[in-house]
């Protein structure tokens, strides 16, 4: 453990299938390009305006939770990208209340412009990213924090919450 309080780990990286934010471009490009291809009529009611406002309102929502979690990161000294080793395990902060909130605001983010857009792809692709995103990603890092901090990482796992 550090001055700081954050524990501090050996080298090495989680190997995750892809860089989540790239997962997210991809399936937003993927949306928008089946949007295009096989329009289906947008699943929610209400005009466009109100979708616009809502899609707005989860984007943004979605970014100061996935800005929190990188504040945090930053602050600890270990870096976001998971192509880089952990140094520390962040467990204060909004990190506190959840382990993956960069995550849950990309998720925010990705269906507030899927909403505001009307890209009814978009929003299906939803199901296949998370799953993508828990199991291509979130797993391998679990598995990654469990070996480099032990028990510190699986107490922290008991006490908070993957989500929300």
């Amino acid at each position: 453990m550090d001055t700081t309080g954050e524990h501090t780990p050996e080298s090495g990286t989680a190997g995750v299938i892809a860089r989540p934010p790239l997962l997210f471009l991809g399936a937003l490009a993927l949306g928008i390009v089946l949007d295009n291809l096989l329009r289906l009529p947008f699943p929610l009611p209400g005009p466009h305006a109100m979708h616009a406002i809502i899609g707005g309102a989860l984007a943004l929502l979605g970014l100061a939770i996935a800005s929190a979690g990188i504040r945090n990161f930053s602050r600890a000294g270990t870096p976001v990208r998971g192509i880089h080793p952990t140094r520390a395990l962040v467990t204060t902060g909004i990190h506190g209340r959840m382990r993956n909130p960069i995550y849950l605001g990309m998720f925010l983010m990705y269906g507030g412009i899927g909403i505001a857009a009307h890209g009814t792809w978009i929003l299906i692709l939803t199901l296949p990213l998370m799953i993508l995103i828990r199991y291509g990603v979130v797993a391998r890092e679990e598995t990654y924090l469990e070996r480099l901090f032990g028990d510190a990482y699986i107490a922290y796992k008991r006490r908070v919450r993957r989500w929300i």
